[in-house]
């Protein structure tokens, strides 16, 4: 199992206790490459290693996750490699589904569903909105479904041997490159497996601001991606982008007079607040049923303004200096 981490000071101990404590019957390692941390992350990653000798404590000069999963994955000594993040927690029977369903289906990666779940109320907000179709789409890991073949899952549990022939993670890729890796893995004839039996807890950004950062850049890697394989974009990773467009260009035209503009991002307010707030809020606590509106808007613009800005040299290698 391999695990970058970076600032994971919060919830590392919790997603390591829930990995060592796998009913898998087999061998298990967790290699952890931990980045240059701003807190006690390198501390407690030292700490789990001298009390479990299962786990293996990496350097990751670069703090970047697609640097860390290949060091990790280098370190490693077995022939099927789970992922796991610091922000995960594994349930017990994760590891021995994964590789029964990749025994049954020959799959080279399987994964399951990204169970969002909160803590505080705006927490718990964003995991509505993250398991929500209003708030993501249609992806099975993050709103569930059947078993099947599907184009990327949540982290994933790979064959050694599948990595190996599409020659690891692409470390250009800061963001997004998990979509990245199980494309290639699809496009050299491997099959990429979603079964709704792994289900992982994941633990959502705690605020706003972080919220934005995170799904800013996931937009601008996603472009990232659309731009290097060419045919890979549809509407559920175009639509924040267009209705980011949309909104402007109504509130533009509503701003010099044409009034009709404003229906445009007015109608956005209003589905979010009817379909965010009503349709998918029912169950939460008032304070995160408040929040709900706002986390969609956040993730929904954020999305798109990351798409429409990212810049047509990123994830380009950066030339050589003279």
């Amino acid at each position: 199992m391999v695990m970058p981490v970076l600032n994971e000071e919060r919830h590392l101990s919790d997603a390591v206790r829930a990995i060592l404590g796998q009913d898998y019957p087999g061998e298990l390692e967790l290699v952890l490459a931990v980045g240059p941390s701003r807190d006690r992350t390198q501390e407690i990653a030292e700490k789990l290693a001298t009390e479990d000798p299962r786990i293996i404590v990496v350097a990751n000069p670069t703090g970047r996750t697609p640097q860390g999963l290949n060091i990790a994955i280098k370190a490693s000594q077995y022939s099927i490699v789970v992922r796991v993040d610091g922000h995960s927690l594994l349930p017990a029977d994760y590891v021995r589904a994964a590789v029964e369903t990749m025994e049954e289906t020959g799959a080279d990666n399987v994964g399951g569903v990204m169970a969002a779940e909160g803590i505080t109320p705006f927490e718990k907000a964003v995991a509505r909105a993250m398991t929500s179709k209003i708030g993501v789409g249609a992806a099975r890991f993050h709103t569930g479904g059947e078993a099947g073949e599907v184009e990327t899952v949540y982290l994933g549990t790979f064959r050694r041997s599948a990595l190996e022939r599409v020659g690891g993670y692409d470390e250009t890729f800061v963001r997004a490159q998990d979509w990245e890796m199980n494309h290639r893995i699809r496009q050299s004839g491997g099959l990429v497996w979603f079964t709704p039996r792994m289900r992982v807890t994941y633990r959502p950004r705690p605020d706003l601001r972080s919220l934005a950062k995170q799904y800013f850049h996931t937009g601008r890697w996603r472009r990232v991606v659309g731009r290097e394989h060419q045919g890979t974009l549809n509407l559920r990773y175009l639509a924040p982008p267009l209705a980011v467009v949309a909104m402007a260009a109504g509130a533009v035209a509503g701003a010099l007079g044409f009034w009709p503009g404003w229906l445009l991002p007015g109608g956005y307010v209003a589905v979010i607040m009817v379909g965010g707030s009503v349709a998918t809020g029912r169950g939460l606590p008032l304070a995160a049923w408040l929040w709900l509106p706002l986390v969609y808007a956040t993730m929904h613009i954020s999305w798109g303004v990351g798409f429409l800005t990212s810049p047509p040299g990123l994830g380009q290698p950066s030339a050589p200096r003279r």
